[in-house]
């Protein structure tokens, strides 16, 4: 039987981890060696790492780090943030990274995923989607949420699929650090559209929230920050709790 992953995931800002409430308000949450190896000990699935101003600051993702987390780590990590070419993406895996998250480069180019699902396999290749509900439904966001675009959520994740992606990391910024729950309602509905593991992001408060994700929001996998940075919980906490709510995990 699979298991349901349990995903740490470290927003990095000049150096630092941080968390804030839907993409804005950050605060400064520690240091993000020293954090992955705290998850990395408490039994992370995986840990997602992201510089979440790469974009917009126009940088490259810092490969740096990128290396030093595989030398205090050893489960697998994802790194995603201002990576706009299949090189960048080759390059953060060759420093250490087992998968590259992309997002605004993805949608202004979608063939870059198909380039790194050929050059890398599609296992390594997760599409990074920031939603955001909207008058006219579902929207996708880019450039850590600042601009709205004309796509459809649940139709971007299956053309994503089709393009190669491995998996897809559906954020919902509406619900993002407000630690009320995940939005299960397009979560579901992405699972169900696709063949591909979906990861549920934004919102966990508490450990309920990380099962309603998996039997409601269909989730193969459900990622969270704050919670765990302040300690509220641990992940085995989180764990414990999912497995004797019928959600088979790694313990």
């Amino acid at each position: 039987m699979l298991t349901t992953r349990l995903i740490p995931c470290l927003d990095i800002k000049n150096g630092r981890v941080v968390k804030g409430t839907n993409f804005v308000g950050l605060k400064d949450s520690g240091d993000p060696l020293e954090l992955a190896g705290k998850y990395y000990r408490e039994n992370a699935d995986e840990l997602v790492f992201l510089d979440i101003t790469a974009t917009n600051d126009k940088r490259k993702t810092v490969m740096e780090l990128a290396s030093r987390l595989a030398k205090v780590i050893f489960i697998p990590f994802t790194v995603g943030g201002g990576i706009s070419s299949c090189e960048d993406a080759i390059s953060i895996v060759y420093s250490g990274a087992d998968k590259i998250s992309i997002n605004t480069a993805a949608v202004k180019r979608p063939e870059l995923i198909s380039e790194c699902a050929v050059r890398l396999g599609s296992q390594c290749v997760t599409v990074a989607i920031d939603a955001k509900r909207t008058p006219s439904g579902y929207k996708v966001f880019t450039n850590a949420g600042k601009n709205e675009t004309d796509l459809e959520v649940v139709g971007w994740a299956k053309r994503c699929e089709e393009l190669g992606a491995g998996e897809i990391m559906l954020t919902v910024m509406d619900a993002d650090g407000t630690r009320n729950g995940f939005d299960n309602v397009i979560t579901s509905e992405v699972s169900k559209a696709v063949g591909i593991p979906v990861i549920a992001s934004g919102g966990a408060g508490k450990p309920e929230h990380f099962v309603d994700a998996v039997k409601i929001g269909r989730a193969d996998a459900v990622l969270a920050a704050g919670i765990f940075h302040e300690g509220l919980y641990t992940l085995n906490d989180v764990k414990k709790h999912m497995r004797n709510n019928g959600v088979p995990v790694r313990l």
